[in-house]
């Protein structure tokens, strides 16, 4: 099963957006085809935003952060620099030390993809590639 390491932003989208690909790949998580990889410092992070945007709750995607996702490894952020925002490094350096792909719609963050050593995606990028290269069966 593929792992996956998905930013925040993702997270929202999918709650604003049930049709949409980040709601998508979320499901393929939910639904076993894809394997959300998460470390603390990530899952607090998504858990702090869900739980500040008042149209959206933490509840919908708590179950997405299953134990055999976590990642306790040593990461680090600071080897990612050259992402302008902080909070987005944790993302970026999880994806770094896990080996999977950074799922993301930042667009400072998509920028960096040819230069980070990660592969960074947008959510409909990474389904698009995950269905071509045959690698989760039926993905959306």
């Amino acid at each position: 099963m593929k792992g996956v390491v998905v930013d925040t932003n993702v997270f929202v989208a999918a709650g604003f957006n049930p049709s949409s690909a980040s709601a998508r790949l979320l499901d393929s998580v939910r639904e076993g085809r894809l394997r959300l990889i998460w470390n603390q410092p990530t899952r607090g992070e998504t858990e702090m935003i869900l739980r500040r945007i008042s149209r959206l709750d933490w509840r919908i995607a708590a179950d997405l952060f299953r134990p055999e996702g976590e990642f306790t490894g040593p990461v680090d952020p600071g080897a990612f620099t050259a992402i302008a925002d902080p909070d987005d490094r944790k993302f970026a350096a999880l994806a770094a030390a896990a080996n999977a792909p950074l799922v993301t719609s930042d667009k400072l963050v998509l920028a960096q993809g040819g230069r980070s050593g990660i592969e960074i995606a947008t959510p409909r990028d990474f389904l698009a590639r995950q269905r071509e290269q045959g690698r989760v069966g039926d993905l959306p």
